[in-house]
């Protein structure tokens, strides 16, 4: 049976034109019946031919059928061929047009044809000949009602078919509007995660060497300094491991676990720490805090670690020999501030400015893009007298 409907689908006008075979024979049949001489058999049958032809061709060429039609009748009317099996065409016709995604107006047409038609047929072929009005007017009414439902049927099937397409056409829109959501959100978690492997990588790493190279220069002099810079490098990459850790557990099961093996996200408490981790690498680093201390959103606290990470890593990379740091901490009455400024050579201009080539400057990016998230403001560049200066301003409510 489906396959049935399939065909019937694919092939509309083959389908049209069985049925237009169908009234044509029983409009022969009609024909046949009637006595010679009545009404020029010709020009019958030739009327009868082209409205079979309407139904055939009624979904190929709608508007034109409904032309022909209207032709048809008139000249029905004129040479007198009285109603016929084969004027079911303009019953079909009038719901095909009205079904039909046409213009507006031609639909009116055929619904006007449709309800004149039964009445010209009564004044043109009274159903009593002794001319009483009651009746005729009964036959015209009887006569016009398959007209009106023909066309309202019509009308309907096309009113629901806009319907459909508009919710197809919806949800059409709506799935690319979740994959373009999906794919920003995809996006913006690629560049989170980016940001996160960045900060422990390249602090971690950084501290490692620095560890490893003394370790390597004073073996032989110092060995008590050679074991203390190894257990540093030991202690770093156990933090470093652990952080990695979070991050995996996080992209696995979208949650962070306080447990052996995971660990909370770094905030601003932490900052102390890292300063004494920073400082145990060789760099003199200044720490102050100022304000009274109180929670933080964690996004803010995160944030603020994070940059303080990235500023100090920075320092001993690009700051030269013997260079200094300072951080400071300011928690105001709607915002935390933050301070980091070295007394060495600064980074090249390309790597803040420019984004950095071959992969650098890209911790300055991640800083932006962390302040930005929290609705804060960044400044980064060199300052007066030498040296490199990070200022950060982190609101403590989020920006609307």
């Amino acid at each position: 049976m489906q396959r049935l409907y399939d065909f019937i689908r694919r092939h509309p006008t083959s389908v049209d034109s069985f049925w237009a075979v169908t009234l044509f024979g029983f409009s022969m049949l009609w024909a046949a019946q009637v006595p010679t001489g009545t009404w020029p058999l010709i020009a019958a049958i030739a009327v009868i031919t082209l409205l079979c032809v309407v139904v055939a061709l009624r979904r190929r060429a709608p508007e034109k059928m409904l032309a022909l039609t209207i032709v048809l009748g008139i000249v029905q009317l004129v040479i007198d061929v009285e109603v016929n099996p084969a004027d079911w065409a303009m019953l079909v016709i009038t719901y095909t047009i009205a079904a039909s995604d046409g213009p507006r107006w031609i639909s009116r047409v055929a619904l006007f044809c449709g309800l004149s038609a039964a009445t010209l047929a009564q004044l043109r072929w009274p159903a009593e000949k002794d001319g009483t009005i009651v009746p005729a007017i009964f036959f015209a009414v009887v006569l016009t009602l398959p007209f009106a439902l023909a066309w309202v049927l019509g009308d309907s099937m096309r009113t629901r078919r806009a319907y459909f397409a508009e919710l197809e056409e919806r949800a059409a829109r709506l799935e690319k509007e979740r994959e373009a959501q999906s794919k920003v959100a995809v996006a913006a978690e690629r560049a989170r995660i980016a940001r996160e492997l960045h900060d422990v990588v390249a602090h971690n790493v950084s501290v490692m060497v620095v560890q490893a190279d003394g370790a390597a220069y004073v073996l032989d002099a110092s060995p008590a300094q050679a074991k203390q810079a190894l257990e540093t490098i030991s202690m770093t990459g156990r933090q470093a491991l652990a952080e990695m850790r979070r991050l995996l557990g996080v992209l696995r099961t979208g949650e962070q676990r306080e447990s052996g093996e995971y660990v909370p996200q770094p905030d601003v408490e932490q900052i102390e720490d890292l300063v004494e981790q920073v400082r145990s690498t060789g760099l003199t680093v200044d720490f102050k805090v100022e304000g009274t201390a109180r929670p933080l959103p964690s996004g803010v606290e995160l944030t603020a670690y994070r940059i303080v990470q990235e500023a100090l890593t920075n320092a001993r990379k690009h700051g030269g020999p013997d260079v200094g740091a300072s951080v400071r901490l300011v928690y105001f009455d709607d915002g935390l501030g933050l301070l980091v400024e070295d007394d060495g050579r600064g980074a090249a201009h390309e790597l803040y400015e420019d984004g950095g080539a071959d992969g650098r400057g890209h911790g300055l990016i991640g800083m932006r893009e962390r302040v930005g998230m929290v609705g804060g403001t960044l400044d980064a560049g060199p300052r007066s007298g030498g040296g490199f200066r990070i200022s950060a301003l982190l609101p403590l409510k989020p920006a609307h």
